[in-house]
């Protein structure tokens, strides 16, 4: 399977802007740009790279952890997940970098233990795709679960 994103910038860092586009249409010419980036902080004018790896993270845990529920003998009622991406100037550098990503999780599960529930979403953070591929990236999970 391979997944593709169109990227088209014009102009210089600071001041230049850029469009975003999927075979899907899920984001279709959709603007971002340094300012955006930066100073939108309510995301309406355009997105971000950001934006997108907390979109993608979260999906593709909540995606993980519905199998890993699955395989315990449950359906998910409801698997909400909001993924936070920090990020900052480096330590000693004028470099941004990603410092961290955060997973808050409400779960619903029927009939399932909330330890179990604990358990099988650890093992979805450490081993959703995403998750695997930032492994460089410390990610934290908070969890509140309804049985």
């Amino acid at each position: 399977m391979k997944r593709k994103a169109t990227s088209i910038w014009k102009g210089n860092g600071l001041e230049g802007k850029g469009q975003l586009s999927s075979p899907s249409g899920f984001f279709d010419n959709t603007p971002y740009s340094t300012k955006m980036r930066f100073e939108n902080e309510d995301g309406k004018q355009g997105t971000n790279p950001e934006e997108l790896l907390a979109a993608a993270h979260a999906g593709c845990f909540n995606m993980a952890l519905s199998f890993q529920v699955a395989n315990k003998g449950f359906d998910a009622d409801e698997l909400h997940t909001v993924a936070t991406v920090t990020l900052e100037k480096e330590k000693g550098s004028d470099d941004f970098g990603v410092q961290e990503i955060h997973l808050k999780l409400k779960g619903k599960v029927k009939g399932m233990s909330k330890e179990d529930f604990e358990v099988v979403a650890r093992i979805a953070k450490d081993n959703c795709p995403i998750s695997k591929a930032l492994k460089a990236v410390p990610i934290s999970l908070d969890i509140d679960f309804e049985g």
